[in-house]
């Protein structure tokens, strides 16, 4: 007889279930914004080999996140078998079950005009009812019960960040990009926040300097070195300080700061590097891109 391995390694596995139309959806987006790779309606009886194969992955899928519900005929009497499997191969599991009352699942109903997945044959008061019903025992057993009723979209995600028992984490803010570019070529497209640097003396007017760009000593230094840019750097950072805390409970995943000078090759990229530098040091990971830096730049 061939004794079974252990899997490779554990999954980290989250499962969100609960009443239809109590948020499970914006729970599912919410556990992809944190890396985790999520499946919604998977049949539970796939569930173990699923967990199987993302433990035996080359490259791993460590953290996996699965919506399941009623859509599953099998799910209710499957489940607690299911989850004592994956808990025995050495697989984490937590469970989110999403609740809301009766009459804001009626209203979500009647404003998306969904048809419910137990509505065959009944009005949507009678399957919510049943689904209730049915749904019960796993409600009883969930690691996490969030009721819904007052939640908005960026509440719930928040809520799934901050939630379960440190394998969720909490997230820090959003990703920060910081690019530069040039005012001649357009303006990045992305940005959701443009600072003009262009009040700044250009090293373009410099002829040693001229061939060189922003990420060069001597440039960054031309730039840098001056009270006024000292002091535009410090009113950035102080304005992000602010706005960055207000994004990440928004649930705001990305954030595009765009530092713009005339060509996009001298000024804009000495300042983009330098506030992707002094965010760093804040404890942000950033990233840093220079649109135009090839172009010739003024």
């Amino acid at each position: 007889m061939t004794e079974t391995s252990a899997p490779q390694r554990a999954v980290d596995i989250v499962v969100v279930t609960g009443m239809s139309g109590s948020g499970k959806s914006t729970a599912i987006h919410a556990l992809e914004d944190q890396g985790y790779y999520c499946i919604d309606n998977l049949p539970t009886a796939l569930v173990a080999r699923f967990a199987e194969l993302c433990a035996e992955a080359r490259a791993g899928l460590p953290k996996v996140g699965l919506g399941l519900d009623l859509r599953d005929a099998s799910y209710v009497a499957r489940w607690k078998g299911v989850r004592g499997q994956l808990e025995e191969a050495g697989h984490h599991v937590f469970v989110i079950f999403l609740d809301a009352s009766d009459d804001v699942l009626l209203r979500r109903f009647s404003e998306t005009r969904r048809v419910h997945p137990l509505g065959e044959g009944r009005d949507l008061s009678g399957a919510i009812d049943i689904e209730r019903q049915a749904l019960q025992p796993l409600r009883e057993t969930a690691d996490l019960v969030i009721d819904t009723d007052a939640l908005t979209v960026h509440d719930l995600k928040r809520r799934v960040h901050e939630s379960g028992d440190g394998r969720l984490s909490v997230e820090a803010g959003p990703a920060v990009t910081v690019k530069s570019f040039g005012y001649k070529y357009g303006i990045v497209a992305d940005a959701d926040m443009v600072f003009d640097a262009r009040f700044i003396p250009n090293p373009y007017y410099v002829e040693e300097l001229r061939p060189q760009t922003g990420c060069d000593p001597q440039v960054a230094e031309f730039v840098l070195g001056r009270e006024v840019t000292e002091e535009f750097l410090e009113r950035i950072l102080s304005l992000l300080e602010f706005l960055l805390a207000h994004f990440a409970e928004e649930g705001k995943a990305y954030l595009t700061i765009a530092v713009g000078c005339t060509g996009g090759r001298h000024r804009s990229v000495a300042i983009a590097e330098e506030l992707a530098a002094r965010l760093g040091r804040e404890g942000l990971d950033v990233i840093v891109r220079h649109r135009d830096i090839e172009r010739g730049g003024q």
